[in-house]
C-alpha cells in the first residue's frame, strides 16, 4: 500500500522545468497550445500584437473610470467608445495573424467588464444616478453585475451558439448606449441634477442591463459578406451616417438605441404574429 502511494506521489511529481515556471523568480505565463501536428506544446510568453489592443482597451477604460470621477462626462463617455473600438480590433488582428490563445481570451474577458461594465456605471452614476441616493448606486450596480454575467456566460457558450446572434446584448453595445445617453446630456446642457432626468437615466440603466443577460438574439453582423452588399442595403448606410453626423451624440445614441430595441420587438412581433396551421 505504502509503494502505490509512493508511486502515485511521483506520477504528480512536477518535472524540472515546470518548478521553474513557478518558482517565483520570474514573471512569466506558460501555455499548452496545439502545435500544426495536433500535439500538445508548451509555450511561454503572451502574443504581443492583440494584447496591445487589448490594453489600449483596458487602458480607455480605466481613463474613462477617472474622468467620471472628475466630473469630466464628456471625455469619459468618448474613451468608452475608444474601449469599443480597440476591442473590436484586438480579435480580429489575433484570428489575422493566427495569435488566438487562452490567456488572450480571458485576458479580453477582464478588460470587457472593466471598460464596458464598471466604466459606463461608473460614468451614469456620477452624471446623474447620484442624485437618487442608494437607489442610485444599486443600478449602476446592476448593470455592473450584468455586464459581469453577459460575459461569463459568452465565456462558456463560445462554439455552442450561432456565430450569427448574439445571446442578449453584447456588453460593448450596452456600453455605447450609456455612454452616448451620457454625451449626449452633456452636450445639449440637460440638467442632470434634476430627480426626473436621475429618473429615467436609471430606468435605462437597468434595462440595458437586462437586455445583456436575457435570451434576445441580437444580429451579430459576423456573417454578413463585406465585400458585396445588395444594393438596397446602402440607402439605410446613407442615412445612419447622415444621422451620425448631424449630431454625434444624439445619433450614436439613436443608432445604439435601434440596435437594442431591434431584438425585442422582433421577438414581440414573432410571438404576436398569427402562427400557420400544420394540419393538412
Amino acid at each position: 500500500m505504502f509503494a502505490k502511494k509512493e508511486f502515485q506521489g511521483m506520477q504528480h511529481k512536477p518535472t524540472d522545468e515546470q518548478d521553474d515556471d513557478y518558482s517565483g523568480i520570474t514573471f512569466e505565463v506558460v501555455e499548452e497550445e496545439a502545435n500544426a501536428d495536433g500535439k500538445k506544446v508548451r509555450n511561454k510568453g503572451i502574443y504581443l500584437l492583440p494584447n496591445l489592443f487589448t490594453t489600449a482597451a483596458l487602458f480607455s477604460g480605466f481613463y474613462a473610470i477617472i474622468a467620471s470621477m472628475q466630473g469630466r462626462f464628456e471625455p469619459a463617455a468618448i474613451a468608452i467608445f475608444c474601449a469599443a473600438l480597440f476591442d473590436g480590433m484586438d480579435g480580429r488582428v489575433a484570428r489575422m495573424t493566427n495569435t488566438q490563445s487562452a490567456f488572450g481570451e480571458q485576458y479580453d474577458s477582464l478588460s470587457d467588464l472593466v471598460s464596458f461594465g464598471v466604466a459606463p456605471a461608473i460614468l451614469v452614476f456620477s452624471w446623474s444616478l447620484h442624485a437618487l441616493g442608494k437607489i442610485g448606486w444599486i443600478c449602476a450596480f446592476i448593470y455592473t453585475v450584468s455586464a459581469a454575467f453577459r460575459l461569463a456566460r459568452f465565456n462558456v457558450q463560445i462554439g455552442s451558439v450561432d456565430k450569427r446572434y448574439f445571446i442578449g446584448l453584447a456588453s460593448p453595445l450596452a456600453a455605447a448606449i450609456i455612454a452616448s445617453m451620457v454625451w449626449a446630456g452633456t452636450d445639449n446642457q440637460i440638467p442632470r441634477d434634476m430627480r426626473e432626468i436621475a429618473i429615467a437615466a436609471s430606468v435605462i440603466t437597468v434595462f440595458t442591463g437586462f437586455l445583456m443577460v436575457s435570451n434576445f438574439k441580437f444580429y451579430s453582423f459576423k456573417e454578413l459578406d463585406r465585400s458585396r452588399v445588395p444594393f438596397a442595403m446602402m440607402l439605410p448606410v446613407v442615412l445612419v451616417m447622415g444621422i451620425v453626423t448631424y449630431d454625434l451624440p444624439i445619433g450614436l445614441l439613436a443608432v445604439s438605441v435601434v440596435y437594442a430595441s431591434s431584438a425585442p420587438l422582433t421577438a414581440l412581433f414573432n410571438k404576436l404574429r398569427p402562427q400557420k396551421s400544420t394540419a393538412s
